[in-house]
């Protein structure tokens, strides 16, 4: 019996956990970081100041998980390029993205947290910096695996850089997405087809352009 107490305490604890850090989403989604006060999670997620502290010490320990949480979201949500390998690079590439904008038009909250986050003033804080800084190099290097087989199959060292950039003007592509699926409502998806326009005619330019056949 004692055991079975145990472990309803141990699941009502990471329930309570996951209750206040969706509430945090929520309040710095909408309001910034520092517009989000203790009883103001204690009144979005209905649990006591007691239990905050609790699982999470201070209000920048629930920023602390909310960010750890969100990175292991990333891995649940986004596809991986090598997921379709079978196909041409530059379908590959289309269906890759595809699978990214559908998983973002799914949680749009999920990069206007990062950039609420990003320009807030905590955004320097060693916690929240590391944990931007893995959220961001896992992104850029899915977009790297993504386009190589396009623009750099043989590892030229030119080639590569050019991967680079073009994997950087991606990620603010989809960070200024965010913005306008925000404010406008349009959806991440509705951009694809432009984008994969881009890549295709850059391909094209640089002699790549039989990689859709290959």
């Amino acid at each position: 019996m004692a055991k079975g107490n145990r472990s309803e305490s141990s699941t009502a604890g990471s329930n309570s956990r996951d209750v206040v850090l969706d509430a945090a989403r929520t309040l710095i989604t909408s309001r910034g970081y520092d517009g989000m006060s203790i009883s103001d999670l204690c009144a979005q997620s209905g649990l006591p100041p007691s239990s905050i502290y609790y699982h999470f010490g201070n209000k920048l320990g629930v920023l602390a998980a909310l960010l750890e949480r969100t990175f292991h979201d990333l891995h649940t949500l986004f596809p991986n390029p090598s997921s379709f390998d079978e196909l041409a690079p530059l379908e590959r590439f289309e269906r890759w993205v595809t699978g990214a904008c559908n998983a973002l038009d799914q949680r749009p909250d999920y990069l206007r947290l990062l950039l609420a986050i990003s320009v807030g003033p905590h955004k320097d804080t060693e916690t929240v910096r590391n944990t931007v800084r893995r959220i961001r190099d896992y992104a850029h290097a899915s977009w790297v695996e993504a386009l190589t087989p396009i623009f750099a199959p043989d590892g030229g060292e030119d080639d590569k850089a050019f991967v680079d950039q073009l994997a950087v003007l991606g990620r603010a592509i989809t960070d200024g997405l965010s913005v306008t699926n925000s404010f406008d409502g349009m959806s991440y998806s509705a951009h694809i087809t432009p984008f994969v326009a881009l890549v295709r005619s850059h391909a094209e330019q640089r002699g790549r352009g039989s990689a859709r056949d290959s």
